[in-house]
């Protein structure tokens, strides 16, 4: 009796038309020599055909063979695309979470966020991607990771956000800055004309346009805009009096010659949220998100009172 031919039978053809020997194809389909001779054998009958001739010292494919193969490639490659988009529609099921984080995520940030992940899941293993806002968006939607840590003003249409953490913004200035001296909060109009040291637009144009957005509302147009994303090259530019820098207070002490002061206008802050496609969302992400709460709350962000823009 011919059995009906099966995607299996396809791909044990595939590999042996490959390989051209049963007992390396055998190995690599991790079976037996004797049962792949008789799926071939089957897969023969069943199409009237001979696909390989089998007469010389070395096994060769007949042209029925070689038509047969062109055809089977394509088909068995389309089967191991769509399992692929099926894997990746269940994130954290396969063993693995794919995340992006921010690149200047601090130090015991992942610390926390890394343990605390483990602990909801300790079956899910978290692979971690340092990537910018609009890095994660984009893989984000062509399916590359399965959950972004990411800051707000940003596009999130079409993705599902967890709550949103707020944490203030101040500023980071040479020691001998007038606005260095005290321990009052120093306004953002008495920066007015300074340099300004800021992460690249690219990274998160919105985000970016926001912050300037708000500085020149306030009083502060920069003489100057220097980019930069290495914290020591930042500090470096301030510290050699390129300008002045914008971001949370540190968890770590500054170099010599730098002071972080906090900012009067408590509308520069850092908006951090979790963000992922809702058709995805599964025990390993809502797990990620846990964590992510726990990791930048424990480092002094608070709930945002309202919803982040995007």
């Amino acid at each position: 009796m011919v059995r009906p031919m099966e995607l299996r039978h396809l791909r044990y053809f595939a590999v042996l038309a490959e390989e051209l020997h049963f007992g390396r194809a055998a190995e690599r389909l991790h079976m037996a020599q004797p049962p792949l001779s008789q799926r071939i054998r089957d897969l023969e009958r069943e199409l009237g055909v001979r696909l390989f001739d089998r007469t010389r010292p070395r096994i060769q494919l007949t042209e029925a063979g070689a038509l047969l193969l062109e055809h089977a490639r394509p088909v068995l490659a389309g089967v191991d695309t769509a399992r692929e988009a099926m894997r990746r529609l269940r994130p954290g099921e396969a063993g693995v979470l794919r995340v992006g984080v921010p690149p200047d995520t601090r130090p015991p940030v992942l610390r926390t966020l890394i343990g605390g992940f483990a602990r909801r899941v300790p079956d899910v293993l978290i692979d971690l991607y340092e990537l910018t806002t609009d890095e994660q968006l984009v893989r984000l939607r062509e399916g590359e990771l399965d959950a972004g840590v990411v800051r707000h003003p940003s596009d999130t249409v079409g993705l599902e956000s967890g709550p949103v953490l707020r944490r203030a913004l101040g500023v980071v200035l040479p020691a001998g800055h007038p606005s260095a001296l005290g321990g009052t909060p120093v306004r953002l109009r008495d920066l007015d004309g300074a340099s300004l040291v800021i992460f690249p637009r690219v990274m998160a144009p919105r985000l970016y346009d926001h912050l300037l957005l708000v500085c020149r509302d306030d009083g502060f147009l920069p003489g100057a805009i220097r980019h930069a994303r290495n914290p020591d090259f930042v500090h470096g530019l301030v510290l050699a009096g390129r300008g002045v820098h914008l971001n949370e207070a540190p968890t770590a002490p500054l170099p010599d010659g730098l002071v972080w002061r906090p900012l009067e206008n408590y509308s520069l802050a850092w908006l951090t949220s979790v963000v992922w496609v809702p058709t995805r969302h599964n025990e390993a992400i809502a797990a990620f998100a846990d964590a992510v709460h726990e990791s930048l709350t424990e480092a002094g962000h608070r709930p945002h009172d309202r919803p982040a823009a995007t």
